[in-house]
């Protein structure tokens, strides 16, 4: 389970740069209200996490795509609400970068232990 949570991190993290590329272009570049833009790299991020997490972190050969996608979605928008509760909690508390640092690590635990026993169970 360690190497798969390293595998998890990983992942995690070429998503974090595609939803900052892809936010960063359509609001800096383009010209996309910032929003809309934040929320079509979290939709990319979320969905190429999804394939690389289904193909090399559990290397899952569910046959039921469209339902595990969704589960992992869904858990995803679970965490983003997570992340951004425990954020609002903390930042007074600590300074913000903190917050965000602890607010990361929360949701890195949810996403992976919910994916490993909701998502990728097959």
């Amino acid at each position: 389970m360690i190497f798969k949570f390293l595998k998890f991190g990983i992942v995690g993290f070429s998503g974090m740069v595609i939803d900052f590329s892809i936010t960063f272009l359509l609001k800096e570049k383009l010209k996309i209200h910032r929003y809309i833009s934040s929320s079509a790299g979290f939709t990319i991020a979320a969905s190429s996490n999804y394939l690389f997490n289904r193909l090399w972190t559990f290397e899952s050969s569910n046959p039921r795509v469209l339902v595990e996608y969704s589960t992992f979605i869904i858990i995803s928008l679970i965490g983003l609400a997570i992340n951004n509760l425990f954020l609002y909690l903390f930042e007074k508390k600590l300074k913000f970068y903190m917050a965000k640092l602890f607010a990361i690590g929360v949701t890195t635990i949810w996403n992976f232990f919910a994916n490993y026993y909701l998502t990728f169970t097959h």
